[in-house]
């Protein structure tokens, strides 16, 4: 806030499971539920939680901020609440010693906003310069400390319980949804408070799209079954990505695996901090385009990750961001819009000061 001269900073969350709840679950551990929250954080008192007025009891309990205020601007309109005070964002701002005269905000979680909303906020103060400070926001949040090291391991010994549960579940005849229930159950048993992003089970031709959403189809012989395993624990994410290929495929199938799995190798040693993460994505994609499949290697193949499943930093090749020590990276090698299918081999990491630490324990071939 110094840095940018800002009076005070808004960070919108909601409950989206991809990203919704990251400022939220960061500045005040709360996994947001139905209604939005807000933080409001100024340089002269302690930071404000703004909820909608079914929130207020639940933050109270579960968050780490003591002031709660029900904000009109979360509630419904057509909703009566007898019994809770509501008031304004322009009301709430006013009691903020200097509030009166707020010239400069900074809003995260802007993308997340509806029009209306987004709208309604900067109607409160128009003469103001609002500010979108995602970037800086999120850049807070690279490096991880020892105590969120420690929630994302254990985040990635559930995913590998989950991948453990769909290679004991699939099977000729078996359908992808209930493979993915396999899973998902697995997780949930091992603390999992949800996931990230869906379970991906995406059988045959329905794995040639980078997303996929499990389905009714039932695996058959000779098929390659696509994994994506993404459980979110304590706020905090973790993702496998994982080929099983049934019987005996199309032998490009089991050649594209190879490449992608020395990509993913090659990328894992390449890691170290003080080097750009598009340099050793580089590695692994000019891996790929070496064996003939570049055109399917289709997004950045190195991304942080924490309490958001893909989070920014992202280290594809347009970005000039550097690794550093303490940073959980992503390296998800993938082949899609193929004519056999699709492949993503994802693993994280964690940087250290010399190189990079697996977090994962699951192999990479299955099958």
């Amino acid at each position: 806030m110094s840095e940018m001269n800002l009076d005070i900073v808004l960070a919108y969350a909601d409950d989206r499971a991809t990203f919704g709840a990251a400022h939220a679950r960061w500045l005040a551990d709360i996994p947001v539920h139905f209604e939005p929250v807000c933080i409001l954080i100024s340089a002269s008192q302690d930071p404000v939680l703004l909820c909608g007025p079914e929130s207020d009891e639940y933050c109270r309990i579960r968050g780490k901020i003591n002031d709660i205020k029900v904000l009109e601007e979360f509630s419904h309109p057509d909703e009566d609440y007898l019994y809770t005070e509501i008031r304004s964002l322009r009301e709430i701002v006013a009691e903020i010693p200097g509030g009166g005269s707020t010239g400069r905000i900074g809003l995260a979680g802007r993308s997340l906003m509806g029009a209306d909303l987004l709208k309604s906020f900067e109607a409160t103060f128009p003469d103001a310069d609002w500010l979108d400070v995602e970037t800086e926001m999120c850049g807070l949040r690279a490096v991880k400390t020892e105590a969120e090291l420690n929630i994302i391991r254990r985040a990635y010994e559930i995913a590998d319980i989950g991948i453990e549960a769909a290679v004991k579940a699939i099977r000729p005849g078996v359908s992808e949804r209930e493979v993915a229930a396999e899973i998902e159950s697995a997780i949930r048993r091992a603390g999992a408070e949800g996931t990230g992003i869906d379970t991906i089970v995406a059988s045959g031709p329905n794995s040639r799209p980078i997303l996929a959403r499990s389905t009714f189809r039932k695996i058959e012989e000779n098929d390659l079954v696509l994994l994506t395993v993404a459980p979110r624990y304590e706020g905090y994410h973790a993702a496998i990505g994982r080929v099983v290929i049934i019987g005996n495929p199309d032998k490009e199938i089991s050649r594209a695996l190879d490449v992608a799995v020395k990509a993913q190798e090659a990328c894992f040693k390449a890691i170290r901090p003080g080097i750009e993460g598009r340099e050793v994505e580089k590695i692994g994609r000019k891996i790929v385009e070496d064996a003939g499949l570049g055109k399917y290697f289709l997004y950045s193949g190195i991304h942080s990750l924490g309490v958001i499943e893909f989070e920014p930093p992202i280290f594809g090749p347009g970005s000039p961001a550097v690794l550093e020590e303490g940073m959980i990276v992503s390296v998800d090698i993938p082949m899609f819009n193929t004519p056999w299918g699709g492949i993503r081999v994802e693993d994280g990491y964690r940087v250290t000061n010399s190189g990079a630490e697996r977090l994962v324990k699951a192999p990479c071939k299955i099958g």
